[in-house]
């Protein structure tokens, strides 16, 4: 089976900082409550600790953890207390080696990882799932010590459980073992049944959007959001099993159409991850087609999609453009690509320019057509220009002839020319078929229509004005020719030479034809 040896590194990651939830009922419970004053001000003398104190406390606390796994020292609620006094220290590395580290004495990282697979108590299994987040975010080379102790199968299964803070946890931890390790990701899906997993866990958000669109606890936003960052990535890192998440497309689709997100831009997480998620997945499996295009609304994901661009398109920069509207941009064409003649027909109507934006040169107005096509052409956003011109020429049937009468040659040639595409004759005629056109003449370079063109009203020259302009073109072509930068004869002086040139008198007045 093939291994993914070489993931370069990623720049979205987030620490964990949430305090552990789903405590245990019965002794654990009425012990923790009766320590419940303990652990805020333990953690918060801990945050106070820097150097040789720091590194002393960390050093004890990994002791006590390790030798309470050779043989019970602790009660629960110690243990408990202990690893969240250590996800104190584990959110900066400095002073705080003994979490980091792989040798004989301490044992960090497998000292954590039994705590978190081998626990009975799911309390401390989710307390060191935290610690061990928050070192593999830190320390890269911690994921690789995780993957060598061989924990894949308890991963797996912990993600299993019909848990938000272990799907959340898990997650993360696969994900970032998805950078920098040999992690057999095959191996993963095939023997362990990954992709099962989290096509469950994708279900149960679905049903739960189905039945109320607006999460009652954050941490199902947050565990949506994990899970769907690691199916992009094993989706982009093992396209061999692609196929093996087909059956998550219809869950996807029924969270981003039905559930509501409280956040400050439209593509913040978790919508931008349940855009990107349908990037690296098979689209155009008909198992899914019905999910896509529901017979009851065929135009509901596209709907969503275009009303999410039309929201996004006032919240970006340009340099946060290729990162936040490229992937909306490369669904909506998928989605396009595969979709029945009345979902493209739709989605061209609310893309394609509109009689309202020929009335001005293509891209002058409002319009989400028209921002479109000023992106087209945006130098910050070589990655969004692509996806926008091939969505144009997708929508045009993939014909230059059509793509040119949709927006126009000016902003077609360029894209035509990097496709090593002919110029299609239709480039230097008016024509009057374009969407939108309402039968009047387009200009075939600005796809305006002729109709509503608008030239700069110029009073017209006097003799005296022409005079002085002919001298000094006379005198601009003499310049040009001593100094060799042009070879041709001047015109007026050749025109004197051979007499075809007349001066006319001062009193001189052109007669007026009838």
């Amino acid at each position: 089976m093939a291994q993914q040896s070489s993931r370069g590194r990623s720049g979205s990651f987030w620490r964990i900082f949430s305090s552990p939830r789903n405590r245990q009922a019965g002794s654990e419970e009425s012990l923790i409550r009766s320590q419940m004053a303990q652990p805020s001000q333990q953690t918060a003398a801990a945050a106070a600790l820097v150097g040789p104190e720091k590194l002393a406390a960390v050093t004890s606390l990994m002791e006590k953890l390790a030798e309470d796994l050779t043989s019970i020292s602790l009660l629960p609620h110690q243990r408990d207390l202990a690893l969240e006094e250590l996800k104190v220290y584990s959110r900066d590395p400095r002073d705080a080696d003994p979490i980091f580290t792989k040798k004989a004495s301490l044992k960090g990282i497998e000292t954590l990882a039994r705590h978190a697979f081998n626990s009975p108590s799911s309390t401390t299994s989710r307390n060191a799932l935290r610690v061990l987040c928050n070192v593999l975010l830190l320390k890269q080379e911690t994921r690789q010590m995780l993957v060598d102790l061989g924990y894949e199968a308890k991963l797996c299964d912990k993600l299993k459980s019909d848990n938000r803070d272990d799907e959340f946890l898990v997650s993360r931890i696969i994900f970032l073992t998805t950078y920098g390790t040999s992690v057999n990701l095959v191996e993963l899906i095939d023997k362990h049944h990954l992709a099962d997993a989290i096509n469950k866990n994708l279900e149960r958000h679905a049903k739960q959007r189905s039945a109320t669109s607006l999460a009652t606890d954050p941490m199902d936003d947050m565990a949506l959001s994990q899970t769907l960052q690691l199916l992009f990535n094993i989706t982009h890192y093992c396209s061999d099993r692609v196929s093996s998440f087909t059956a998550a497309i219809p869950h996807i689709v029924t969270v981003l159409c039905k559930g509501s997100f409280q956040t400050q831009r439209p593509l913040d997480a978790p919508t931008s991850a349940l855009v990107n998620a349908l990037l690296n997945l098979e689209i155009g499996s008909k198992d899914i087609r019905s999910s896509l295009y529901p017979p009851n609304d065929p135009n509901m994901l596209a709907n969503r999609l275009i009303d999410l661009l039309s929201r996004s398109t006032t919240s970006y920069k340009d340099e946060e453009l290729d990162g936040s509207m490229t992937p909306l941009i490369g669904v909506i064409r998928a989605i396009h690509e595969h979709a029945p003649e009345d979902v493209k027909s739709f989605i061209r109507s609310r893309l394609l320019p509109t009689e309202a934006d020929r009335s001005q040169i293509l891209g002058r107005t409002d319009s989400l057509p028209s921002w479109l096509l000023k992106n087209s052409t945006n130098p910050v956003a070589p990655q969004l220009r692509e996806t926008i011109s091939d969505l144009f020429f997708d929508m045009s049937d993939k014909d230059a002839s059509k793509f040119v009468e949709n927006v126009g040659y000016g902003f077609a040639s360029g894209f035509l020319f990097n496709r090593n595409l002919p110029i299609p004759q239709n480039a230097s005629e008016a024509f009057s078929t374009a969407q939108g056109g309402a039968n009047r003449p387009v200009n075939p370079i600005t796809g305006q229509f002729l109709d509503a063109e608008r030239y700069p009203e110029v009073p017209e020259m006097t003799e005296e004005e022409r005079e002085r302009e002919a001298e000094r073109l006379f005198v601009l072509f003499e310049r040009l020719r001593s100094n060799g930068i042009i070879s041709a004869e001047n015109p007026v002086r050749t025109a004197v030479q051979e007499g075809r040139f007349e001066e006319l008198p001062d009193d001189y007045e052109e007669e007026e034809l009838d």
